[in-house]
């Protein structure tokens, strides 16, 4: 196995880059951009890329549940949540 191979994870999901991206799937990605006030789409949003339809439901969904003021703030949600990527050895 080369180390280019070791570094890339296997998947079984088509990750849609942004080249890559036309249409529906541009357009989503743009919706989360605006949204977010971030320019780089993170590869957990890009899992959704190939159902576009569904990934808007997803952002909205997210910003629901992670980003409004609850019981934790938001800093505290996304702290737990990139500790539970790092502890799943997840690539974004």
């Amino acid at each position: 196995m080369s180390t280019e191979e070791q570094k890339t994870p296997a998947t079984k999901i088509r990750i849609i880059e942004d080249a890559e991206a036309t249409g529906d799937t541009a357009a989503a990605y743009d919706y989360w951009r605006s949204g977010s006030g971030r320019k780089q789409v993170p590869g957990i949003i890009k899992c959704f890329g190939a159902r576009p339809d569904f990934l808007r439901q997803v952002v909205q969904f997210s910003n629901t549940v992670h980003f409004s003021e609850g019981h934790l703030s938001r800093r505290h949600k996304e702290m737990i949540a990139s500790h539970v990527s790092y502890l799943n050895r997840c690539p974004y």
